[in-house]
């Protein structure tokens, strides 16, 4: 029971906050407005953390690489599946929000704030660039400070020596930021709960009923691709064979990934059940560390969710060209960005809404299922990466790879 609560206490006091707000707002109704500010005031710390925290978290990684051990091929392979089951994982998402669509429980008590639209173009145009820089420190500009802080990272790289302490610096204030952002997400259940009490008070407890459809749909999507998606991938790798050896040995991970709600945390048990299955231990040694940060199934998924009932509660249609490459643009970008920073989730979040022009306002519904959907979105994200090792192996050794080494855990 103490493991439990230590895995879980950050999830537990989150959804205590959210109930206890709820609860507020349903005895208090409109009057609960009174802890609005309580929750901007959380709001406002998480946007003026986001933009530092982001840029030196992707800065000093790139400054700190390491010259690879001709690995290019794999690393190639490796960056299409990952691409490949992400996408695939967000269509399949896109085609059950079509088919169980969420706006039909939301709007009834749509948000009712203003929303920036823009032509296609001058949006692409703003996802990318800015044209001053100060521009950059904006929440707005969070993809443009992104691929920024790319290009940084790469100077401080070919900088060599005369960048160490450059590159030094990055890295310390990398730790520093993480610890602040870490700082404020302790406010989380206040400043969430404040925010769902306002929401509850103002617009109605219909909004329970939204949430649920949600929820219900998010485990239901993730239940079938951990089982159908996960075994058709283990079938592509190894026929029969590889089907069977894969879920022999992803018990051990499936259980680790619920019980400590981490994909850091089970790499240990992926790289073993990489080795029982025999996947050779150049791919595995690579793919699996990386795809605990890179890779995100679970994420994928959730964050069409997300952006379903954001476009729901503002009264947007979720559909049309522009609207769907783009959401899967974010998905892709959503997923690297969850796993690169610390409580990336909500900085994921932050950027779907300031691409599609959303206000703060659409950032505490996305937050709250992000957080209800944590444990499946875990057991996808992480065990997702020993399945994409096999598909990796299967591209790059051939289709008779299984039968090159001894299985231990077959």
């Amino acid at each position: 029971m103490k493991n439990f609560y230590k895995n879980y206490k950050g999830i537990i006091w989150l959804l205590t906050g959210i109930s206890c707000g709820s609860i507020a707002g349903l005895l208090l109704g409109k009057q609960v407005a009174v802890l609005k500010p309580i929750g901007d005031i959380f709001l406002n710390l998480l946007f003026t953390a986001v933009i530092p925290l982001v840029f030196f978290a992707i800065t000093s990684a790139i400054a700190g690489l390491q010259p690879g051990k001709k690995l290019g091929r794999v690393m190639g392979v490796m960056v299409m599946v990952f691409l490949g089951t992400v996408l695939v994982a967000a269509c399949l998402t896109m085609g059950a929000v079509w088919l169980f669509p969420i706006q039909e429980q939301l709007t009834s008590a749509p948000l009712t704030e203003a929303i920036n639209q823009q032509p296609i173009a001058d949006q692409i145009t703003q996802l990318f660039t800015t044209s001053e820089f100060y521009q950059l420190l904006s929440r707005r500009s969070m993809l443009a400070l992104i691929i920024f802080s790319v290009i940084i990272g790469f100077g401080a790289l070919q900088s060599g020596e005369k960048g160490a302490a450059f590159t030094r610096f990055l890295q310390s204030a990398n730790e520093v930021f993480t610890q602040v952002f870490v700082i404020i997400m302790k406010m989380g259940p206040v400043g969430l709960g404040a925010y769902f009490a306002y929401q509850v008070g103002v617009f109605g407890p219909q909004l329970f009923g939204a949430y649920a459809r949600s929820l219900g749909l998010y485990y239901g999507v993730g239940a079938f691709y951990f089982v159908v998606g996960f075994s058709a991938y283990a079938f592509l790798a190894g026929g029969l064979k590889g089907f069977k050896t894969f879920w022999i040995n992803n018990l051990i991970p499936s259980a680790t990934a619920v019980g400590t709600c981490s994909s850091i945390a089970t790499i240990p048990a992926n790289m073993d059940a990489a080795r029982k299955i025999g996947i050779p231990a150049v791919i595995a040694n690579v793919t699996i560390p990386l795809g605990a940060t890179l890779h995100k199934d679970g994420s994928s998924i959730s964050s069409i969710i997300k952006m379903a009932v954001v476009f729901a509660l503002f009264g947007r249609g979720f559909d049309g060209i522009d609207v769907i490459l783009l959401a899967l643009g974010m998905t892709v970008l959503v997923s690297l960005v969850e796993g690169g920073i610390p409580n990336g989730g909500y900085v994921g979040e932050l950027l779907f809404i300031a691409t599609y022009g959303f206000p703060a306002e659409a950032l505490p519904p996305a937050m709250i299922i992000g957080t209800l959907v944590d444990p499946m979105a875990t057991l996808l994200n992480a065990t997702g990466d020993t399945v994409a090792a096999m598909l990796i192996a299967r591209f790059t050794e051939g289709k008779n790879w299984m039968t090159k080494e001894e299985k231990s855990g077959s």
